[in-house]
């Protein structure tokens, strides 16, 4: 029998937002190293990937859902033993941040809890110097608001992309007790 320190820990993490935010981008740049040349509408995939997190092996199930319009229905797949989301919207577009409350009020009408282990993600930082349109400050507030992590990444560039993961894996241990907090939650721009 394999001791316990063998055994990886399971954890499935939703990526959630608009269309064309970025969620497939940092999904592979994650999972697998590399930044996706070509865009394909997502219609739902299911990535794992073996992660050292705090010294632990983790086994991560991350779903990379279809981009959620404003109206669409909840993804079936997000609600069932989901451990935690990554809320992305794009820097550079404003509608998908707005879209991103809606989707943070879905997820709170679906999943019952009132403290779920999020991560707001504002993508393409690359674009932050030609054609931001949502400060850090918005999102700073925005994730304080919902008492969540926030973190502004680029999937293209590879910045901060395995912080997400982390942050998620940080935010689910804590909530599950099996990491006292420091000190009171605060955000991390990187």
């Amino acid at each position: 029998m394999p001791g316990p320190e063998t055994a990886a820990i399971q954890r499935k993490i939703a990526l959630m937002g608009y269309p064309c935010v970025g969620k497939s981008s940092l999904t592979l740049r994650f999972v697998q190293g590399h930044f996706p040349d070509a865009y394909d509408t997502t219609i739902e995939d299911l990535h794992t990937k073996l992660f050292k997190f705090q010294g632990k092996p983790y086994d991560l199930q991350v779903i990379d859902t279809a981009g959620q319009q404003e109206y669409s229905l909840f993804p079936r797949s997000c609600a069932l033993d989901v451990h935690g989301y990554i809320l992305v919207y794009a820097i550079d577009d404003r509608k998908t941040f707005e879209i991103i409350q809606t989707i943070h009020d879905k997820i709170m009408e679906n999943v019952g809890e009132t403290s779920v282990p999020l991560v707001l993600v504002g993508n393409k930082l690359d674009l932050q110097h030609s054609s931001r349109s949502v400060s850090t400050e918005e999102g700073k507030k925005l994730a304080n608001a919902w008492k969540a992590a926030f973190i502004e990444t680029s999937a293209k560039d590879n910045t901060a992309v395995q912080t997400i993961f982390e942050h998620m894996l940080y935010e689910i241990e804590s909530a599950a007790g099996n990491i006292q907090p420091t000190k009171k939650k605060e955000c991390r721009v990187m």
